[in-house]
Parts: C-alpha cells; structure tokens; sequence
C-alpha cells in the first residue's frame, strides 16, 4: 500500500496538488508564503480586527500582536484565546491563520490574539517562546482597556505553534505567571529527538515529514546545547499543575506518537486531557481541506472544548458563515 493509499480520499485531492516544504531556498519559500497569506485575507462582518505592536521581552524587538473579536461588541469582558501560528519555527505571520482566527471568534465569542513571534534560523529558541510570554502578560496586564476577562486565559497553536502553546503552559507554570484554563496545542512539534516509530515512518516530501521535522528543529535549536522542555517539552519530567489539554493529530503525521506519548504522561501527572486521532490525516489536514468530513468534526470539537473552557454557553454566539 502506498502512502497516498492511506491517505483518507477527502484529502487526497489536496495530496496530489502538493508542492511541499522548500526549506532548502528558505528566503524565496518564505517570500511566496508571505505573499499568499496577505493575498488570501478576506474581511468578515462579524469580526473586527487589528494590529498592534507591544513591547517585546528585555532587549528584544517589539512584538506584533493581532487582535480578532466580535465586531458586535460584547458588553463584558471576553474570554481570550492566543493563537501561536504553525510554520515549522521557519515562516509565517500573524496573518497565516486568519481564517481559523475568524472562526473562533465566530463559534466561540472569545477574543483571539494572533502573536507574531521571531522565527528561525535568525532566532534561536527560546526567543520564540519570550514573545509569546511577553504578549500573555501584556494582554493580562492591559486587561481592562482591551476588554478581557483576566479568568479566562487559553492558548493554542498549530505545529511549531503548537510547541510554543505546550511550552507556555510549562512556563507560566515555572514564572507564576497569569493562570491559563485551556493549553491546546494541536500537532505539536514536541520532540527534537525524532526517535518515534511516525516520525520514522512518515517520510512522504509532499505532505510535512520527517525530513520537515529535522530541519525546524535543526534551525531553531542552538547547536551543541541541549534544549530546554521549554524548548522541547517532551523533555519535562514534572508535568503536574498544568491546565486541561485539548489536542487532536492526523494518524499519519510524524509527530503522532510523541503526541500521544505526551497527553499519556499528562494524564499520568493528574492533567484533565481530551484528545483525537483522525485516521487517514496528514499533518495539518483540516486546514488544507477544510471541509472534509474529519476537518469538520476537528473543528467543532475544537470550539466545543474551548466554550468549555471559558463556561460558554452554546447557541450563546453567531455560527459561522
């Protein structure tokens, strides 16, 4: 059986279409994708959006923030959910995940701070995960002016972005710092070993594989030092005291057995963990074909386990267009 065979045929449209990651001409793959992500914004009536530059970490460049909410204002303070975009530490915006950003604010009646981090290989972790922090606690900070509710504090990425939304909740943790409900980090890069029996077996150039991992990990981690759980949080050995976790992962990502590794050893330590492995899946799935039918059971209990969360009632937002 070949690879495109276990391919789930909702996706493989999207499969045969694929290009793949050109991290060998970095500079050139990272000016098309920043190209198409301004190309592919769109306007929605029911969110109101803006940028924002806040203070970066000591020393550190500003931080560009993106901020989505209800364009119909809510009345009281709104539960936020920061987003941490995927990208593989290497590419990407603020403006990459627009659409998903959109739809959490539609399905959920939350505010979502999109957070431009530096990327590698000119930034070297954990120079990602500071501009995470520093946004965090200038929105906790900044918490009445902006209209969030300072009890209600999620975060989420995709990817590398997942990474940093695992990482955050094992740093605020370590800083004190204000209290996260929810860490979803969904397909996570959390292990720079590599040593899984996915991460061995996915090694198909057309979808993100293996040879994908090694070079993110390759370009952000320092060479010769050995990395941090915040850097790589399957290195955590202390996993209790952190938040609730939501999480799901296509069965043929690499990243799957570390995945589940790390939501066992949660469970393990205490952690309340809801997740989902979505057969026939490749990694990032229900963004590249969005209206499969797993994308849209991953969808709706993304935004389920969120308004859990933030004790949101259903049928209390407007539904997605």
């Amino acid at each position: 059986m070949t690879f495109r065979d276990r391919i789930h045929p909702q996706l493989r449209g999207w499969y045969d279409a694929s290009g793949g990651f050109d991290f060998d001409h970095l500079e050139e793959f990272v000016a098309k994708c920043n190209a198409a992500e301004l190309a592919n914004l769109k306007e929605d009536p029911l969110v109101s959006v803006r940028d924002r530059m806040i203070p970066g970490p000591d020393g550190a460049p500003e931080v560009k923030v993106r901020i989505y909410q209800p364009a119909k204002g809510a009345g009281r303070p709104l539960p936020c959910l920061f987003f941490y975009h995927g990208g593989g530490f290497l590419f990407g915006t603020v403006y990459r995940q627009e659409n998903l950003c959109q739809r959490y604010v539609k399905n959920v009646g939350c505010m979502v701070v999109s957070v431009e981090y530096r990327l590698a290989p000119q930034w070297k972790a954990p120079a990602q995960l500071e501009d995470c922090y520093a946004a965090l606690t200038w929105v906790y900070d900044n918490a009445a002016e902006l209209g969030v509710d300072r009890d209600r504090l999620a975060v989420s990425g995709l990817s590398a972005g997942g990474n940093l939304a695992a990482a955050m909740a094992l740093y605020v943790r370590e800083k004190k710092g204000p209290k996260l409900c929810l860490q979803m980090p969904l397909y996570a890069e959390l292990d720079y070993t590599l040593d899984t029996p996915s991460a061995r077996e996915i090694t198909d150039t057309k979808v993100w594989c293996r040879d994908n991992c090694e070079k993110s990990w390759d370009k952000v981690l320092s060479p010769g030092k050995l990395p941090s759980p915040f850097e790589s949080p399957a290195l955590a050995k202390d996993l209790t005291g952190l938040p609730p976790l939501f999480s799901y992962i296509g069965q043929l990502d690499p990243g799957r057995d570390e995945n589940i590794a790390y939501w066992t050893r949660l469970m393990d330590a205490g952690v309340a963990c809801e997740y989902h492995v979505f057969p026939g899946c490749y990694h990032c799935f229900e963004l590249s074909v969005p209206d499969a039918d797993f994308s849209k059971v991953a969808y709706e209990l993304t935004y389920a386990a969120l308004k859990r969360a933030f004790g949101v009632e259903d049928g209390s937002t407007d539904p997605a267009e």
